[in-house]
């Protein structure tokens, strides 16, 4: 005998979605008054995404229990203009979708960047996998099995598709080319590629990641 549900697969999957969303509603409303803290204040370090990467001297934004604000970073920063001198944010820049919530969440970080103020950003760096596929080149491929990607991506298109997707955490993918675009049409200037930086940059991501600096 076949037991089915009455609620279809597709159903069950956007209820979890929903009950994400209310969740993060929530955390995003109590954030949003705790964040009333910090009216007035300028100069200040934002750790945007940060995870378990917990900073001091900074607002450490994440739902991570260690974090300062658990925001939803899809929405306005509730910081008044010009009251940031640093944005910073490793690996999380990549859970936005393109274009509509990136050009948002840079919409609002330049807004809250005072002038000169430095907006820095690590990525996944999507030319390597990609070169690597294309010059058949087992060396990229071959360190991702062993550090990064689960068992199950065993061709070099899984390898690629787990890259840019990570499931369906990840929604877009950059390298420096396009990362440099998407941060210049936000109106920044003196975007550049930089290497790791161990006063700011987590050493386990330092390999793979693109880094990327740009100015207010």
């Amino acid at each position: 005998m076949i037991v089915t549900s009455p609620l279809t697969k597709g159903f069950r999957r956007e209820l979890r979605v929903l009950r994400y969303e209310f969740r993060l509603l929530l955390q995003h409303r109590r954030a949003l008054k705790k964040a009333r803290g910090y009216a007035g204040q300028v100069g200040l370090l934002l750790n945007v995404g940060c995870g378990d990467q917990r900073r001091e001297g900074w607002v450490n934004i994440d739902r991570h229990p260690g974090a300062d604000l658990a925001l939803d970073l899809r929405e306005a920063l509730p910081f008044a203009d010009r009251a940031a001198a640093q944005i910073y944010s490793e690996h999380f820049f990549e859970h936005l979708e393109f274009p509509k919530e990136v050009n948002c969440f840079l919409k609002e970080s330049w807004r809250v960047l005072a002038p000169g103020g430095i907006f820095s950003v690590g990525v996944p760096d999507s030319e390597w996998p990609v070169k690597a596929y294309v010059e058949d080149e087992a060396g990229y491929f071959a360190l991702a099995r062993e550090k990064f990607h689960p068992k199950w991506c065993n061709t070099k298109m899984h390898q690629l598709n787990y890259h840019f997707r990570q499931g369906d955490e990840h929604k877009y993918a950059y390298d420096f080319e396009t990362l440099a675009a998407v941060l210049r049409k936000a109106g920044f200037t003196n975007v550049r590629r930089r290497d790791f930086d161990p006063s700011r940059d987590t050493a386990s991501r330092a390999l793979g990641t693109l880094y990327v600096d740009a100015q207010k």
